[in-house]
């Protein structure tokens, strides 16, 4: 996987919800300095766990639906899921080896 997929509020249930694998979501918006942080150190993991794991990407300026359902009231915020439920929630700009650590543990 070398681009991050991007869902919107209108892909979401299939792309994420409906995941044979487990999920991690970045919220995001352009603006975000920290959320630019963030998005290498994704795009790494995805890299690293493809077929494992599945990686996206939601702009959070163009889609309010969805962060609305979840309390998204930060960014950046990770959200991971695994069978259609929302697992783990990590706000602001983690540390990579952090994202792993949840990452892992939805695998086991």
């Amino acid at each position: 996987m070398s681009e991050l997929l991007q869902v919107s509020d209108s892909n979401f249930e299939d792309e994420i919800i409906k995941s044979e694998i487990p999920v991690i979501v970045d919220l995001w918006a352009p603006w975000c300095g920290p959320c630019h942080m963030v998005s290498p150190w994704i795009e790494e993991l995805a890299k690293q766990y493809d077929g494992k794991f599945k990686a996206a990407k939601m702009n959070v300026d163009e889609n309010v639906e969805t962060p609305t359902r979840y309390g998204i009231r930060a960014i950046p915020t990770l959200l991971l899921f695994k069978d259609g439920e929302l697992k783990d929630t990590i706000v602001g700009a983690v540390g990579k080896a952090n994202i792993e650590k949840s990452m892992l543990k939805l695998m086991e």
